[in-house]
């Protein structure tokens, strides 16, 4: 099959967006990628809500400046969304939208505040998963759909899923949250508050007006990474991976080479990398460094930690909060996520059928940890799938009808 190219685009907003801080930015610029074709009454659009370290790159491949494909640029859910896919888009107008004060194009910390001619920095205002929503929402007004047939997320992403139905109900059909909860527990909140640590007290941080200084806190975001990598895969698939194997060094002394030795003291007196598990986790906080702004980081993962509909609209209930919703909802979870574990999403399940609301469920027994939402698992791929196609389509057509 051709693959799928795609170009994002940029949509401006000069009417002020009030921010659940009491703060207000002034104008604002959103980045996004469409999928598919909109439907004469609009009706087919399905909205992709992002985790923390994703963006509106969703699909597809990206396009260099002549239009051509950039290999292995792949969409983060490409799997997931695409012709003939989960999410088929011969079928579904597909949005993919950059949140705010993200790095990869949507205004954030990196951008010039227009008060001040500097970039933003740490002065950019606290964001909340409410004011993505609120954000998305007047995108797609714009684009002139009135609902939406659903919106989808995992992780983060299904924290804004279940927000849009909470905020806007009465312009969500459909809500697919994935790998989600209805809010973090201490222990998340904890994995939050050290990774963020880890950014603050990098000298090269300067109080968040690090661009400003010249410098990037590549070490802390370095140890950031790796703090959340680890809690995205089970412990089951770091035991296959990586287990207790050595660097070849290391082996080789097992090995009986006789100058691997001294050659291992040196790495030693090196602080050099021992175990295979120390090598991959250096190399994705190495990457991360690369491509990641500090500042979004910190501001993203307090939105992680600040969300909690209960407590915004049911007085510390769930099922009081959830009387809101009118979609129709399908989550998923996965057995060895311990990040977002199946107790969190059978919680919503329970708040959900309290209130005799339309829900589906689907526990996928999957070795992969919280990262098994992006993967290629055929259960999960499918139930995916069967819910668009027996649920979602079925009611486009009997509206249609």
């Amino acid at each position: 099959m051709k693959p799928v190219i795609v170009t994002p685009q940029t949509m401006r907003f000069d009417q002020p967006l009030p921010l659940q801080s009491g703060a207000v930015l002034p104008s604002y610029e959103l980045v996004y990628e469409t999928y598919g074709e909109l439907n004469a009454d609009r009706s087919n659009a399905v909205l992709i809500c992002h985790a923390l370290n994703a963006s509106h790159h969703v699909a597809g491949l990206k396009a260099d400046a002549s239009g051509q494909a950039i290999p292995r640029s792949e969409g983060w859910w490409d799997n997931m969304i695409g012709p003939g896919k989960s999410v088929d888009t011969k079928q579904f107008f597909v949005i993919g939208i950059n949140n705010l004060g993200s790095c990869f194009g949507s205004t954030g910390p990196t951008h010039v505040n227009p008060a001040t001619g500097q970039p933003w920095g740490a002065d950019f205002p606290v964001v909340t998963v409410e004011d993505w929503v609120n954000a998305q929402a007047r995108l797609v007004e714009r684009l002139g759909i009135k609902q939406l047939a659903a919106v989808m997320g995992g992780s983060l992403g299904g924290m804004q899923t279940l927000s849009w139905t909470l905020q806007y109900p009465d312009r969500v059909r459909h809500a697919v949250v994935i790998a989600s909860a209805p809010n973090l527990n201490a222990e998340n909140i904890a994995f939050n508050e050290v990774a963020r640590r880890a950014i603050v007290t990098d000298p090269d941080f300067h109080d968040g007006q690090y661009l400003r200084a010249g410098t990037i806190p590549r070490r802390g975001l370095r140890i950031a990474r790796m703090i959340g990598h680890i809690t995205y895969l089970s412990d089951d698939v770091m035991n296959e991976k990586f287990g207790r194997q050595l660097k070849p060094l290391a082996s080789a002394i097992e090995a009986g080479d006789p100058d691997a030795a001294e050659r291992l003291a040196y790495q030693y007196s090196t602080q050099a990398i021992e175990f295979q598990i120390e090598s991959y986790l250096r190399y994705q906080g190495d990457k991360f460094s690369e491509y990641f702004d500090a500042n979004t980081y910190l501001l993203i993962t307090r939105a992680l930690d600040y969300f909690d509909p209960a407590r915004l609209y049911g007085n510390g209930s769930l099922s009081a909060a959830l009387a809101r919703a009118r979609a129709k909802f399908l989550l998923v979870s996965f057995s060895t996520d311990w990040r977002f574990s199946p107790a969190r999403s059978r919680e919503m399940v329970k708040a959900l059928l309290d209130n005799r609301r339309d829900v589906s469920y689907a526990e996928i027994d999957a070795p992969h940890g919280h990262d098994a939402f992006l993967l290629d698992d055929p259960r999960y791929l499918a139930a995916v799938r069967a819910y668009f196609e027996q649920t979602i389509a079925v009611d486009l057509k009997g509206e249609a009808a």
